[in-house]
This record gives structure tokens, sequence and C-alpha cells, in this order.
């Protein structure tokens, strides 16, 4: 049974202000939810198997494989500001005492 000092203590713990309405509403709904916990849990589920969806659908992957599509390397870098070795240069976020970042 969930008492009206442990919705008070959970809700300080999480620096939440709650009028006494609330405190009062929180615990019957808290305690509901223990009750209905307390009886799922004396629910029979040997050799059931788990759920892991909800339907019977079956995603259809298809097979990733490159595509050629004639634009090269060159072609995309030559959209961008400033490249380094082949690759787009961008400007450096945190300052790790290296000259060249």
């Amino acid at each position: 049974m969930i008492s009206k000092n442990d919705v008070e203590h959970v809700a300080n713990l999480a620096r939440l202000s709650l009028s006494q309405d609330e405190v009062d509403k929180f615990t019957t709904q808290l305690d509901q939810i223990i009750s209905m916990e307390d009886e799922l849990s004396q629910v029979e589920t040997e050799g059931v198997k788990p759920t892991t969806h909800i339907t019977d659908e079956i995603n259809v992957f298809r097979e990733d494989v490159p595509v050629d599509d004639g634009i090269t390397r060159d072609d995309l870098l030559s959209n961008v500001p400033e490249t380094k070795d082949g690759l787009i240069k961008v400007p450096s976020i945190i300052d790790k005492g290296e000259t060249d970042a």
C-alpha cells in the first residue's frame, strides 16, 4: 500500500511541489498501479513466448547494395567551402591544443 508519506517523499526527491489534492490523487493512482502489478504477477506465464511485436507484420529489407550514380567524390567536394586530404574540413568545436585541427 502506498502512503501519502511515500508520495511526498518521492515528490521531494524529484524536487516537485505537490498540493494536498495532488498528493491524494497520486497516492490513489500509485496504489492502484501497485495492486494491478500484484494481480499481473499472479498470471501463469509458463510456456508463453515473450511478445516482441504486437502485429504479425514482417519487415522486408532490401539488400544494401552500393549504386553508382555517376557522381564522383570530386563532384561532391566541389560544393563545400574547404577540403583537406579528400575530406570536408570543418571548424574545430573543441580546442585540444592542436595547431591544425
